[in-house]
């Protein structure tokens, strides 16, 4: 008696199925013309992905500079109130200490009534700290009472 072997896998298919498609060699993935097209469309889109990542970087600084300019504030205050003499110096010190040295600032520290105020205006760099610096000012205030 003799065997009967099964077809071949993928010679017979189901009826209703679809064909398959012959398998492109592997080697070539794209038509001759259209060589190269990845490295054009990267080189024309790399100038927009700087521009944007510079942009990106742009508002982080200027949220740093709202967090640095807050908590500048905040200490200067708190070293006003507890000064004993000068409480003006002790302050802008205090707040001073908490910048970075390349950002530029300005700190007054007034008191009002039987409160020490800081306030404390960082210039927002531009790109990076220490080069230029944008036209715009972030201002941070903070206030406490005088101990004593």
């Amino acid at each position: 008696m003799t065997q009967r072997r099964s077809p071949a896998p993928g010679r017979f298919r189901a009826p209703g199925a679809r064909p398959r498609r012959p398998r492109r060699p592997r080697g070539r993935l794209l038509p001759r013309g259209e060589r190269g097209s990845v490295v054009v469309e990267f080189a024309g889109l790399f100038p927009l992905i700087l521009v944007m990542m510079a942009v990106i970087w742009q508002c982080i600084l200027i949220g740093y500079t709202f967090s640095l300019a807050g908590n500048a504030a905040d200490e200067g205050a708190r070293a006003a109130a507890g000064a004993e003499g000068d409480a003006a110096a002790a302050c802008a010190a205090a707040a001073r200490e908490h910048i970075p040295g390349s950002w530029d600032v300005d700190v007054s520290c007034p008191l009002v009534g039987h409160v020490r105020r800081a306030n404390v205006d960082v210039h927002v760099p531009v790109l990076f700290p220490g080069a230029f610096n944008l036209p715009v000012t972030i201002s941070g205030s903070a206030g406490a009472a005088e101990e004593g």
